[in-house]
Order: structure tokens, then sequence, then C-alpha cells
């Protein structure tokens, strides 16, 4: 595992797009098949995106030959609602890249059969070739996407019963209202961003020290799904300054060096 520090989210997203562009660069050098790219929503990658755009709009690196797999969407809001994860992707990404449309995927929360839906998105997802390298946030719970603490490390896309204490989080995206957030969602499993070549998880603020702290230091375990990162081959958190408040100081010292050795 690799553990990036920086000073604060806009640094962070700023390394972690550029990275991403690397990666995309260093596939596209070598083979004509897609880069295939999952993505998350949430407050978390919004410096990201917009460092995608900005590299996009420079003419740095182009998404024509990239595919995208999202994380997860609620289960019963329209595709157009103002929080629905569709909504959200073309704000803060799709409306401003080259990503040609058919190359987006998403999970339909309004599908006539959910199960369905999540089975077919998985084998869309081996179709691809698999994912190059996923992108995700943390919870205050330590959960990724939709996985909730005591998920199974080895699921796989499923409808996902959400826990009082996300929905409370997520409530501020929905008039700080908890009747109006949908108690459903529809994710990809542990196992599924685990499947794929590189993950990079991104934590910031001290709300996520907690969980950073059983991400990095704690016992591999079903309850803190960020947990499964420390058995991945390629797993990278990037955090800020302040999500990296609980850390034994040793920790902090071994992985700020780490870095420093492997810039030189």
């Amino acid at each position: 595992m690799r553990l990036i520090i920086e000073e604060n989210d806009a640094k962070a997203g700023l390394w972690t797009a550029r990275y991403i562009v690397a990666r995309i660069k260093e596939k596209a050098a070598r083979t004509d098949r897609p880069f295939v790219l999952g993505l998350p929503t949430g407050s978390t990658p919004v410096e990201t995106y917009k460092e995608l755009v900005r590299l996009y709009e420079a003419g740095e690196v182009s998404f024509r030959n990239v595919v995208t797999f999202n994380m997860d969407e609620y289960v019963g809001i329209p595709e157009d609602h103002p929080e629905s994860y569709h909504t959200f992707m073309r704000k803060h990404f799709f409306d401003h890249v080259d990503v040609p449309a058919a190359n987006i995927h998403i999970l339909d929360g309004n599908a006539p059969d959910l199960q369905k839906e999540c089975e077919e998105y998985e084998r869309k997802i081996v179709a691809a070739g698999g994912i190059d390298l996923f992108l995700g946030g943390i919870g205050e719970d330590g959960h990724i996407a939709f996985n909730e603490p005591y998920s199974s490390l080895v699921s796989r896309t499923r409808v996902m019963t959400l826990t009082p204490e996300t929905v409370a989080v997520n409530s501020r995206f929905f008039d700080n209202d908890v009747n109006k957030v949908p108690k459903q969602a529809m994710s990809v499993g542990v196992a599924t961003i685990m499947d794929s070549h590189e993950v990079i998880i991104q934590a910031f603020g001290h709300k996520k020290a907690r969980a950073l702290k059983h991400g990095v230091e704690g016992c591999y375990s079903h309850e803190w799904t960020i947990s499964a990162l420390q058995v991945h081959p390629a797993g990278i958190i990037v955090a800020d300054e302040a999500a990296v408040g609980e850390l034994k100081v040793s920790t902090y010292r071994y992985f700020r060096e780490l870095e420093k050795s492997e810039r030189l």
C-alpha cells in the first residue's frame, strides 16, 4: 500500500488527476485497448474532476478511448434528479470531456429487475477487460462505495440497504432531511473494486481520520471495508493532512519518507 499525504484536498486532487492521466497515456502508448476507469461521486472527488477537466481543456489528455464504470447509484430516484449520481457525473465530469456516451456505465436504480442489473454490470466490467484503475472515497465509518461496515470483503455488485449513519451524512445533499434520502442503493462490491489493476482511495478532512487509521494500521476486517486495500497489490490512499491526524507518528514518518525516496 502507498499513502500519499498532501497538504489539502486541492493538492491531493491535483496529484490524483495527474496520476490518472499518466496511467491513461501509458496504456495508450502500448495498446489500442481502452483504459477502463472506475469512478466515484460525492464531495471527495470534486477537486480531482476539476483537474481532469482542466487537463482535457489544455489538450493534455483525451478520454475518447476511456470506458467508465461508476461505483454506485441510489435506488428509486429518477436519473435526472438533482442528487442522482447520473446528474452528479454529468455536472462534474462527463459534460466537460470527450468520453463517448456509449463508454459510460452507471447503474440504473430504476431497473425493473435490480438483481439482473447488478449481474449485468459485473458482466460488462469483465467484457471491458477489467478495470484498470478504480478511484474511490471513504466514509466516516470506513466504507468504500456503499459497502457499509460488515459487508463481505468478497462481495459483488448488489443492492444495499444504507445504514442510518450513511443516510444522516448524505442528508446534507437532500435539504438536511433524512426522510428525503433514499434508503437503498446499488453498489459495486468490495471484490469488484479489489479486482481492479489499481485502486486509489481518497480521504480528506478530520472526520475521515478514524477510518483512515483503521484502514492503514488496523486489522483486515469487514468491520472497516477500507481495510481490504491492505491486500491489494497496487493500492494507494491519497489523503490530506487532516485525514492522517490519528496515525501513529512512526506510521506518518514511514510513508512520508517512502514517498520522498521514490521521488528521488
